[in-house]
């Protein structure tokens, strides 16, 4: 078992996080901050990268659903998501050859 989650994102990138945490926070009613930008930066980090931009401008049901299924699924010991959930903003590898 991996528990060295990795951390390091860009000032672009954490700027997207916090953006998206400002919108789930207001949107979902989400009170814990904290959590989710750390749930969503291990997330981003450790083999499931996010089209932040994509999940920022989802309309409220597929930025919803991304949510709170990153929060059910990111696993605390290695920053993985489990259970077989894929977000759909993932940024599938074919995606970022083409930009």
């Amino acid at each position: 078992m991996n528990t060295n989650i990795k951390w390091n994102t860009t000032k672009e990138e954490n700027a997207l996080i916090e953006e998206i945490v400002a919108r789930a926070t207001g949107e979902l009613e989400i009170d814990d901050r904290i959590s989710l930008t750390m749930d969503l930066t291990a997330c981003h980090c450790n083999g499931t990268p996010l089209d932040l931009p994509k999940l920022l401008a989802f309309d409220k049901f597929n930025f919803a659903h991304d949510i709170y299924g990153i929060m059910s699924h990111i696993s605390r010991e290695d920053g993985e998501i489990k259970h077989s959930f894929l977000p759909r903003c993932f940024k599938h590898e074919d995606n970022q050859s083409k930009q």
